[in-house]
């Protein structure tokens, strides 16, 4: 019913930038039917037991409608492409903290996940 491709993630040193994709199938969101869930990046940090919310896109939306974390704002850029169902990240100025597996999230009536990729920054 969904199929999440996550790619882009690995190992980074501090202030690099990476580039996370998702790509997302199914009969779920077949057609149109993608433009009509939030995407979302969520991640979750070693030794931490709960995903936090990285950045949201609604369907269709431009700038002035993405939402940040607090930790994240004028360093991450979510964006998405409705005719290929990807969504992306882009993180600049990556902090070691933001250290993590990185996770694609799909909101309707119910919630869908990717199964992760790992990023890492450091030395």
């Amino acid at each position: 019913q969904a199929e999440f491709v996550e790619s882009g993630g690995g190992l980074v040193q501090p202030g690099g930038s990476l580039t996370l994709s998702c790509a997302v199938s199914g009969t779920l969101f077949a057609g149109d039917l993608f433009d009509l869930y939030i995407m979302a990046w969520y991640r979750q940090a070693p030794g931490q037991n709960e995903r936090e919310l990285v950045a949201a896109i609604p369907a269709g939306a431009g700038a002035p409608y993405q939402h940040y974390a607090d930790f994240v704002k004028g360093r991450f850029t979510i964006s998405r492409n409705d005719a290929s169902n990807t969504v992306y990240l882009q993180m600049n100025s990556l902090h070691p903290e933001d250290t993590a597996v990185y996770y694609c999230n799909a909101q309707g009536l119910d919630m869908y996940w990717g199964r992760g990729t790992r990023v890492t920054v450091s030395t």
